[in-house]
């Protein structure tokens, strides 16, 4: 366990501000899953999610000084970190444009995908069959039920980070529900949080990364 582990985020940024970057490895080990989640909502590929993560936390870091501690920080970096992986799907495919008259069309077309030898590792049969279905989602809706229903955020909170009203909101997240309960059966509920399980390796292994940056450019 990390030392000062006990910390609040505000007193850990606090901190960190001051001068005692070190300290930032606590909030990464505190927000991993979190951050791997929204990353990988977004760009649907685990190798990408870590970069994008590694990022996120680095732009985070870097404007510390924005971060306005009268909303969580737990919220500002999700924000961040949805930010990013936009940006870094947009370079892929600079084209895409996903938009509510053709999500309709959509819902007739999940495709029952293989699990890939990692993932057959680690996931249980029906966590995969949850993020296949998840990953099918057109990104509106994706990232909606991402945030509520799997990260736990109330409909307030992914409202603020989506910059959208709580009854838009509401009506994405509601058929997003819809779309799963067409692609997977009815005990996805029991399993959602099993599902885009953060291994401590890779917990480990994009912690190490940033503090490198961090180290060498302090």
């Amino acid at each position: 366990m990390l030392a000062n582990a006990g910390l609040s985020d505000a007193e850990v940024v606090a901190r960190v501000r001051a001068g005692e970057s070190s300290l930032f490895e606590i909030l990464m080990r505190r927000h991993n899953l979190r951050v791997y989640r929204i990353a990988r909502s977004v760009v649907k590929d685990e190798a990408e999610a870590e970069d994008v993560m590694q990022q996120a936390y680095l732009n985070a870091y870097t404007h510390l000084d924005q971060f306005q501690e009268r909303a969580q920080f737990s919220t500002w970096l999700t924000r961040i970190t949805l930010h990013e992986g936009l940006s870094r799907r947009r370079k892929w495919k600079p084209d895409l444009v996903e938009s509510d008259e053709t999500e309709g069309d959509r819902m007739d077309r999940f495709t029952a995908e293989q699990p890939d030898p990692e993932r057959q590792a680690y996931a249980a049969e029906l966590g995969r069959a949850l993020e296949v279905a998840v990953d099918s989602l057109p990104e509106t809706y994706r990232t909606v039920l991402m945030l509520r229903d799997i990260e736990g955020l109330s409909t307030g909170e992914t409202a603020s980070v989506l910059d959208l009203g709580e009854e838009a909101v509401k009506t994405r997240l509601h058929r997003a529900r819809a779309m799963l309960r067409r692609a997977v059966t009815d005990q996805i509920g029991a399993a959602t949080p099993e599902a885009f399980h953060f291994h401590a390796t890779r917990c480990d292994r994009v912690v190490a990364a940033v503090m490198a940056v961090l180290a060498s450019h302090p």
